[in-house]
């Protein structure tokens, strides 16, 4: 994937914000899988879950945009997520709306998320409707490599895209169902509802480098061995997978992201279509997801 040169966004920033409260966090559910699910539905703070040592809720810390020379790893996530400002700016104004841009909020180790509460970076990237912001520690970046397996730029990409997706998600007034649905469902029918979102925000990962693929002249350059490392980290970080690994055993009804093959498979769909029309993954049958 060639980045190098390309536009990079002025909306990023770093630091930990402060903020606290009790929203909903929509996270790629690399690490915390199942961290957000917790909080709503039990309340409990999911940084705290995770990190018993983060800071009191009480002290304030300065957010400040990033300025002079970034790392490369900076750069590239600022370049990718110009590249989602790009494609939604697009795909907004061809509806007939405006695409109101999101912050890329990069931290270390701890952050206070305004109005979605602590989280460590356990937590894995999230997305936090309450402000606006996707939230990412670069650290991750190595975790997905040398944990799941899942190397390269496009990989690392992809996790950008699918938290970018949960704001499109956000700003079409889906968010807003899935914050009213929880309070009349039960945690499995909820679970159900939660794979199908994340479904649809890896969907619009995949819109988004289709789109990506085509504008070779913004200065990213995505081709067929990138999509492969994409859906590569899909496939790393499905439900059934992830569960696998770590407790020897798979239960479906407490997935709330997706399996393997339908994170693959809604990625892809994504891609090759590039219609946005063409994500209602809420559409689906429960039981395939596809």
């Amino acid at each position: 994937m060639q980045w190098f040169g390309g536009r990079e966004s002025d909306n990023v920033e770093e630091g930990s914000s402060s903020g606290g409260g009790r929203g909903i966090i929509y996270g790629g559910g690399i690490v915390g899988l199942i961290a957000g699910i917790i909080y709503m539905f039990t309340g409990v703070n999911v940084g705290q879950l995770f990190n018993s040592g983060l800071p009191d809720q009480s002290q304030q810390q300065q957010t400040t945009k990033v300025s002079g020379p970034m790392s490369n790893e900076k750069r590239f996530a600022s370049v990718v997520f110009a590249g989602t400002e790009d494609v939604w700016d697009s795909l907004f104004t061809s509806m007939g709306r405006t695409y109101e841009r999101p912050t890329l909020h990069l931290y270390q180790d701890a952050v206070d998320a305004e109005g979605c509460g602590f989280a460590s970076s356990a937590t894995g990237p999230f997305y936090c409707p309450a402000d606006r912001k996707v939230y990412l520690d670069l650290s991750f970046f190595n975790e997905l490599s040398e944990r799941f397996n899942a190397p390269g730029d496009a990989a690392k990409a992809y996790v950008i895209a699918h938290e970018v997706g949960h704001h499109v998600q956000n700003l079409l007034g889906v968010s807003e169902k899935m914050d009213q649905a929880r309070q009349q469902l039960s945690e499995t029918e909820y679970n159900k509802l939660s794979v199908k979102l994340e479904l649809q925000a890896d969907f619009y990962a995949g819109v988004w480098a289709h789109y990506e693929q085509r504008a070779r002249d913004k200065g990213i350059v995505i081709n067929r061995a990138d999509i492969d490392s994409a859906l590569t980290a899909a496939h790393a970080i499905g439900d059934d997978r992830l569960q696998q690994q770590s407790t020897g055993r798979v239960e479906p009804d407490s997935f709330t992201h997706g399996t393997s093959a339908q994170r693959a498979y809604w990625f892809k769909k994504g891609f090759d279509t590039g219609d946005i029309r063409q994500g209602n993954t809420f559409a689906t049958r429960d039981e395939e997801g596809y």
